[in-house]
């Protein structure tokens, strides 16, 4: 896949949209909604643009994940062990993925990001601050987190949002403080399912590599706009993006 030209244009198109993806998913999550279709209609094969993806997400993710740390807006005491639940589940999700016809996807992940699409369009904005856990540590730890890892693994777009959305909504969280978590909980399942991407072959470096400094860009200039900026208003952005490229892919296919 590698051997495969690219133009300029598309090398340009590719790394502002990770710049915009990383920007992005640090502050509301979603980028992977952007990031996704932008590699398939790129002419890049669905499997292989999930691999792709992978591999420039985990930049994103880890420079978020650093910032965070760094700033000590998350206590790795925390988090440690939701990130090694997140990391099992994306790696089995990820697993799994490589038995699924590559003709299938073609279809299914057009659909999961129009359903993701439609339902941040709808849904409605998630508290601001604490509130009363749902659901005990334990649970969370054990089965909810590896579930959201395993659907990051099996395709991808909106895990950072859906682990937002749990922490607030299962956990009690704020929603700023579970956005902060989802970083690091994100980039320990697009680690894991980058691993066995790398293992099955199924990434193009040329295109992976240069999306990765965009996603630094992005994730960086997000991790400082993240206790500044309310992220309902970039999900808003998200659902138009998501749309925008919706529409491309299938006019292109």
């Amino acid at each position: 896949m590698n051997c495969i030209a690219f133009s300029l244009e598309i090398f340009l198109f590719l790394f502002c949209i990770a710049i915009v993806a990383g920007f992005i998913d640090t502050l509301a999550g979603g980028g992977g909604i952007i990031s996704l279709p932008a590699l398939i209609m790129s002419g890049i094969p669905p499997l292989m643009a999930l691999g792709t993806n992978k591999l420039q997400g985990s930049m994103g993710t880890a420079t978020a994940t650093f910032m965070m740390l760094h700033k000590r807006r998350v206590a790795w005491e925390d988090v440690k062990m939701l990130m090694l639940s997140a990391f099992i589940g994306s790696t089995m999700g990820t697993v799994a993925v490589q038995f699924i016809n590559t003709e299938a996807l073609t279809f299914i992940i057009p659909a999961i990001l129009l359903l993701i699409a439609i339902y941040f369009l709808f849904s409605q904005n998630y508290a601001a601050k604490s509130s009363e856990a749902k659901v005990s540590a334990g649970i969370y730890t054990r089965f909810i987190v590896p579930v959201i890892g395993w659907y990051d693994g099996m395709f991808g777009p909106g895990t950072g949002s859906f682990f937002a959305m749990a922490g607030v909504s299962l956990r009690g969280q704020g929603l700023i403080p579970a956005t902060a978590v989802a970083k690091t909980l994100n980039f320990s399942t697009n680690i894991a399912s980058l691993f066995v991407f790398l293992a099955a072959g199924k990434v193009v470096w040329t295109v992976g590599l240069l999306m990765m400094a965009g996603q630094m860009i992005g994730a960086w200039i997000g991790s400082h706009c993240l206790y500044k900026i309310n992220p309902a208003y970039l999900r808003i952005l998200v659902v138009f993006m998501c749309g925008g490229m919706l529409t491309k892919y299938f006019l292109t296919f």
